[in-house]
């Protein structure tokens, strides 16, 4: 068996407020293989963000530790190995979109034309080649949030960190973005922890949906996708995908007894 990417080992993050102590996390276990496509499934406040930025480095852990290819998060972040997508692209809008998804190679200092060259090839892949000299407000909220995709694969780093990236479209871009991820996770080959709140779009983008409990955030259950790629869209409509959301509601309801 491989060594696994990310191991997190009994974490658990304990916040203050109003005076009294917050369980967000408790005693989390988990390991991720490379290349795996992993989500992180729960409602709101249940922790899953906060286990993201614990394994970004964003946040550091009351207790347990979380080592990436036995190196530490913080490690991992200043060889910049990380690419974070956040649920807004938070993109700057006096800047072209080939600008923008070139702003973290141009605050590494790389050069102009290694910067211009990355960023069309970039574009491509999110399929917006044709949209670089265009401005943040011309284009649609999933169109910006593929830029910000773009953007955060710029430095090509090993582990892309996805925080319900596409919480804030309807649901039908929705549906598109989930089968443009999987295209663009197939080619880069990158490891994904993917937050979400959608069991349906957990069980078709991923291999492992964990499931997390609120209050405190604890591990449910962790359930495998058995379902082969490439998938389209027609998966949705299968008895076998309506069975597998079905199975992972029911793991949820049990973890909260």
């Amino acid at each position: 068996m491989s060594v696994p990417e990310i191991k997190i080992e009994n974490v658990s993050m304990i916040y203050e407020a109003s005076g009294e102590n917050v369980t967000a996390l408790q005693n989390i276990n988990l390991e991720i293989q490379q290349g795996e496509f992993i989500s992180l499934l729960g409602p709101s406040g249940c922790g899953k963000t906060t286990l993201l930025r614990v394994i970004g480095d964003l946040l550091q852990a009351t207790s347990g530790q979380v080592s990436i290819g036995g190196k530490t998060p913080s490690q991992i972040r200043k060889e910049k190995r990380y690419g974070m997508v956040f649920q807004n692209p938070v993109l700057y809008d006096w800047r072209k979109i080939k600008d923008n998804v070139a702003l973290p190679l141009e605050m590494m200092k790389v050069d102009k034309g290694e910067r211009e060259r990355r960023s069309q090839e970039l574009l491509a892949l999110v399929g917006l080649e044709e949209f670089q000299n265009c401005y943040p407000r011309e284009l649609s909220g999933g169109m910006q949030q593929r830029v910000s995709i773009a953007r955060a694969l710029a430095a090509d780093p090993e582990i892309l960190l996805m925080d319900e990236p596409f919480s804030a479209l309807d649901e039908f871009s929705r549906e598109k973005m989930n089968e443009d991820i999987l295209q663009i996770w197939s080619q880069t080959k990158k490891t994904v922890v993917f937050v979400t709140h959608s069991i349906p779009e957990a069980a078709f983008l991923s291999d492992r949906v964990c499931v997390l409990t609120p209050h405190p955030g604890k591990l449910a259950d962790i359930i495998p996708v058995p379902f082969p790629r490439p998938r389209s869209r027609e998966l949705r409509n299968k008895a076998e995908f309506f069975q597998l959301v079905s199975s992972i509601r029911n793991s949820f309801q049990e973890g909260l007894t």
